[in-house]
């Protein structure tokens, strides 16, 4: 099935800079579609649910009371706001740089360059966040090994698994995000029989009494909601996936638009549902809900035996899976940089079993290096690495936005045959959604604990995009040199765009 570039003219400058626009799974040829139809479906599913959800939420709930169910509506509707742009772009042209490569076509190869390496910098920092995490529950179980030993051992086994091929990381997904999803399943009907009075043995009260007491729902104040949902809503990082992984499927267009259409529910039932029940059940101020975690402290709240040790087997799968999709997701964009002339041309080489081996071990050296800087300077170089990277989920929406913006009427003039995921209500869905991140993005500069956090993200991007603008400028210098030279010379040919035939002419694979 050809693909055609969504606009003549984007592809006719991508010539003339010698850019090559990142292909759709029909032309990377060198990677193999090795994910099945079961493995992008639980990437789908389990991908939204994170040790974020099972631990981080706590602090959420202290920050906001009751009030943090309302946080989390307003970060899952941008969500599934944003997961709707974005499966707009990945059903009519899936890409396994997903976002960045269609911020390139839509924006500029700056924008491309930026989000691309900024989202690449999240990841292998996760790398670090999720392996200390695994580390410290492991270490527990058998004092006797060395934190650190525990983490490189992870880091190892998880490096090995997505060496081999990629349809070893999406059998380990698999698994991984089954026992997540399998978890939060019988939690949500546990804890709901336990709300309705109907669980046998338990003396938790029922109905919706902590909703209300202990200071009210908004026990800390309206603005509560909004510094809650700053500590939510980078939680939803990762449902996203699916569009990167789907470029490596035997249906791309097929899988992205079944999860995209699936992820209402999604964050609805995982999130929303059992987040709700939690606070149904336990007061929201409970030192448990950040001691413990919220569902731990549920869990013991209805008399559940050995609550705890059943949560950190949960956790450490939940921070396995993370850290698995985080390496494969990390190395599939640092492909799609490489593919593009944005990252070293090793990065794009792949070994024989289909995979991009030089973009897996460069992102998880950086995250083996991470992982020192945590057990060495977890308050100084750790701790710039974490604030540098907490709100890059923001600009990865917005760009995600703004890329839409502009390729919907692409899509809809040069391939409407794969328009098959629409944005509702556009273009002012899409401006409303904008109009929201902008927002959060300002009250996080003016919110104590966010200020910092965005400050040095903003830094950071600056300075990729610096370096990307940069690159840009001098890459589109040598052709205007080149054809300069050609034309002193008499040697000059057509330029590209002059080529360029009308949208609707295929593409030479046809």
């Amino acid at each position: 099935m050809g693909m055609r570039p969504p606009n003549v003219t984007e592809s006719a400058d991508d010539e003339r800079s010698g850019h090559a626009p990142d292909k759709g799974p029909a032309e990377q040829d060198s990677l193999r579609a090795g994910l099945k139809n079961r493995h992008l479906s639980m990437i789908a599913i389990g991908g939204i649910i994170g040790a974020g959800l099972f631990v981080g939420s706590g602090a959420g709930i202290a920050k906001a009371g009751p009030g943090i169910i309302v946080s989390y509506v307003i970060a899952g509707l941008l969500v599934v706001l944003v997961m709707r742009m974005l499966g707009e772009m990945a059903a009519a042209d899936p890409s396994s740089g997903s976002f960045s490569t269609y911020a390139d076509r839509a924006l500029g190869r700056w924008a491309g360059f930026t989000i691309g390496w900024l989202y690449w910098w999240f990841w292998v920092v996760v790398l670090a966040v999720e392996a200390t995490a695994a580390a410290t529950i492991l270490t527990s179980w058998v004092p006797a090994v060395p934190q650190w030993t525990w983490a490189l051992i992870v880091m190892v086994l998880l490096t090995a698994t997505n060496l081999a091929s990629v349809g070893s990381y999406g059998e380990f997904e698999f698994w991984f995000a089954g026992i997540k999803v399998v978890a939060i399943t019988i939690f949500i009907v546990v804890a709901g029989l336990a709300v309705f009075g109907v669980l046998p043995g338990s003396d938790a009260p029922g109905g919706v009494s902590n909703l209300t007491a202990h200071g009210g729902f908004l026990p800390h104040g309206p603005g509560a909601i909004l510094s809650g949902m700053l500590l939510v809503v980078f939680s939803f990082m990762g449902s996203e996936i699916v569009t990167l992984a789907a470029g490596e499927s035997a249906h791309p267009e097929k899988m992205v638009r079944r999860a995209t259409n699936s992820v209402i529910w999604r964050i609805g039932t995982f999130y929303l549902g059992s987040i709700a029940l939690v606070v149904m059940l336990v007061p929201w101020n409970s030192e448990a809900v950040v001691e413990k975690g919220p569902y731990v402290a549920t869990l013991d709240q209805l008399g559940i035996p050995h609550a705890g040790a059943i949560m950190d087997v949960i956790v450490v799968t939940a921070v396995l899976s993370c850290l698995n999709s985080g390496l494969y997701t990390a190395s599939r964009m640092a492909f799609s940089l490489g593919r593009r002339g944005d990252a070293p041309a090793s990065f794009s080489s792949v070994n024989k079993r289909g995979v991009p081996a030089v973009a897996i071990w460069c992102s998880v050296a950086f995250g083996f290096v991470a992982v020192v800087f945590n057990y060495t300077s977890p308050d100084t170089v750790f701790q710039f690495l974490l604030n540098s990277s907490g709100a890059v989920a923001l600009f990865v929406w917005i760009v995600i936005c703004f890329s839409q913006l502009r390729l919907r009427r692409v899509i809809e003039r040069d391939m409407p045959e794969r328009h098959t995921v629409r944005m509702w209500l556009f273009p002012y869905l899409t401006y409303a959604t904008i109009a929201l991140m902008l927002f959060v993005i300002g009250y996080m500069f003016y919110d104590d604990e966010g200020r910092e956090q965005m400050v040095m993200s903003v830094a950071v991007a600056a300075v990729v995009l610096v370096v990307g603008i940069t690159l840009q400028r001098r890459r589109a210098g040598r052709p205007v040199a080149q054809e300069q030279a050609d034309a002193a010379d008499g040697t000059a040919e057509v330029p590209a765009t002059a080529q360029a035939t009308s949208p609707s002419e295929p593409s030479a694979e046809g």
